[in-house]
């Protein structure tokens, strides 16, 4: 049995559920945590038992606060701006048939926002928030954000949460078309899990060849190669900044950071 130090791997029945085990931290995501996802979405893709995945995080604060820049404060989170799997875990998978459900409980930003956005339906919790945060740190989305979000709300609704920053609450989610549910605080695992059993109990072959074709009709990669290209300029103007350094540094002091620009 595989063991997780910063996760949850529960099965219930059919339903998997995922749950980033990092409260203290908001379950945000460092080198350990982004192993451990990888290896736990894998894990979930190639079992056969396994037909259904739930995504929530451990808590009532946050579902996921993204990337962890305390640890990136203190040098252990190497930024890659093009890895294999993901920056935060295995994001740009786009061959998880199977189908998948983010339980949103509070905070979901940035890298968390785009782990929200990875899943195919969402339900959250009614004190859920939702925002392109890293936007105030000089820190950009690197997890498939950028499509994702515009594929589900459209390119006004994306482009104004990706470069506003701004933060929505669960309704106005709601209301967009960014989760699918919102449900009582108290109810959202059950929610989650009851969903999950109702998904599973149709038939699996019909509904993966469904998921499939729909990802056949957006044939659009999630990184092409020229959103390859982007992301490494992103890397190289970005992620190895003096400004990167000062948004993570802002972060760390509770202050807001000086750009120069370079």
């Amino acid at each position: 049995m595989t063991h997780y130090e910063h996760l949850i791997y529960e099965q219930r029945g059919p339903v998997t559920v995922i749950t980033i085990n990092r409260a203290e931290r908001m379950n945000a995501i460092g080198p350990q945590t982004h192993r451990e996802l990888v290896g736990a979405w894998d894990r979930f893709r190639r079992d056969e038992t396994a037909l259904v995945g739930v995504l929530t995080g451990a808590g009532d604060t946050a579902f996921c606060a993204g990337g962890d820049l305390k640890s990136a404060f203190a040098g252990e989170l190497d930024i890659d701006g093009s890895p294999d799997d993901g920056v935060l875990g295995p994001s740009r998978w786009t061959d998880i048939y199977k189908p998948t459900i983010a339980a949103v409980n509070g905070v979901a930003y940035a890298g968390g926002l785009e782990w929200a956005c990875w899943t195919d339906m969402a339900v959250a919790d009614e004190h859920a928030t939702f925002g392109v945060t890293c936007r105030r740190w000089n820190i950009g989305l690197a997890d498939g954000g950028t499509q994702r979000l515009t594929r589900i709300l459209g390119y006004r609704r994306a482009i104004e949460l990706i470069i506003t920053g701004r933060v929505i609450d669960a309704r106005e989610a709601e209301r967009i078309g960014l989760v699918n549910e919102v449900v009582d605080d108290d109810r959202l695992g059950h929610e989650a899990v009851q969903l999950a059993a109702a998904i599973a109990a149709n038939a699996p072959l019909s509904m993966r060849g469904n998921k499939s074709a729909i990802n056949l009709l957006n044939s659009r990669p999630i990184l092409s190669e020229q959103q390859e290209a982007g992301l490494v300029a992103l890397r190289e103007s970005c992620f190895s900044s003096a400004d990167l350094r000062e948004g993570i540094r802002a972060f760390a002091e509770k202050r807001r950071p000086e750009w120069t620009g370079t």
